[in-house]
């Protein structure tokens, strides 16, 4: 096996980890937008931070260690901003409306 054959072969797992990894935590997200509870609940707040964190710094690791593209990295990263952020707007419009 070359060299570029284990690079690709360890790009194309990155991405996959990552990816499984976001999955993990778009159903966290989905879970809760489906019962819409209080996000207040620190318990689900720190998990879901967590989560967030956690997930960054795996991001972060891959685009350092050449594994993905800082461009891949960020639009993983940013699309489960915006489903956290969509899911923080429901709950605000739920708990304004009652």
């Amino acid at each position: 096996m070359s060299s570029s054959n284990t690079t690709h072969d360890l790009h194309l797992k990155a991405i996959d980890i990552l990816k499984e990894d976001a999955d993990k935590i778009k159903k966290l997200i989905e879970v809760q937008m489906e019962t819409l509870t209080n996000r207040r609940c620190p318990l689900y707040e720190e998990v879901l931070d967590t989560q967030m964190y956690g997930f960054s710094r795996q991001v972060d690791f891959a685009i350092r260690a050449g594994l993905i593209s800082d461009q891949t990295g960020k639009e993983m990263l940013s699309r489960l901003e915006r489903n956290l952020s969509e899911l923080y707007e429901a709950l605000n419009n739920k708990s304004s409306s009652q």
